[in-house]
């Protein structure tokens, strides 16, 4: 399936789309703001309209970390080493306890073993995910991600 296709794609930007415009109109409340006569009105503009600078950074920060992520994951696939969430299984067909914990241990021993591997701090991440650590799951992504660029 296309990169365009997919729903999540299509809902990281209709939320872009939609932060964008949230962002044009708290820009435009800053604007208004600094053109007022009064000292706290500019005041309250500068700082008003430090709100889009960050959501802008953010967002550029997301999008930047989204697109190194996919990379990654086409990669591995391509080498056929995307991570795999083999284990016992509940009535449910979700991993059981000790499954997830076997996936996050094998995942901890490669990052261990070599910790330099963006392959091994990508399958971390989702070791963390199965766990349902989803804060560490995104910092081991962000350091697969910091690993990978600096690779290319």
């Amino acid at each position: 399936m296309s990169v365009m296709r997919r729903p999540a794609f299509l809902a990281a930007v209709a939320t872009t789309a939609l932060l964008a415009l949230l962002m044009g109109f708290v820009a435009n409340i800053a604007l208004m703001l600094l053109r007022s006569p009064g000292a706290v009105a500019k005041l309250l503009g500068v700082l008003v309209l430090v709100l889009p600078l960050i959501a802008a950074w953010f967002l550029v920060n997301e999008w930047r970390t989204g697109i190194t992520v996919q990379r990654m994951a086409s990669r591995l696939e391509a080498e056929g080493r995307l991570p795999l969430h083999d284990g016992a299984r509940d009535a449910h067909g979700r991993l059981t306890d000790e499954a997830k914990q076997d996936i996050y241990e094998v995942a901890h021993t490669g990052v261990d073993l070599d910790p330099e591997s963006w392959a091994a701090w990508f399958h971390l991440a989702f070791a963390h995910e199965a766990v349902e650590e989803k804060a560490e799951a995104r910092k081991a992504l962000r350091q697969a991600a910091a690993l990978f660029r600096a690779q290319r």
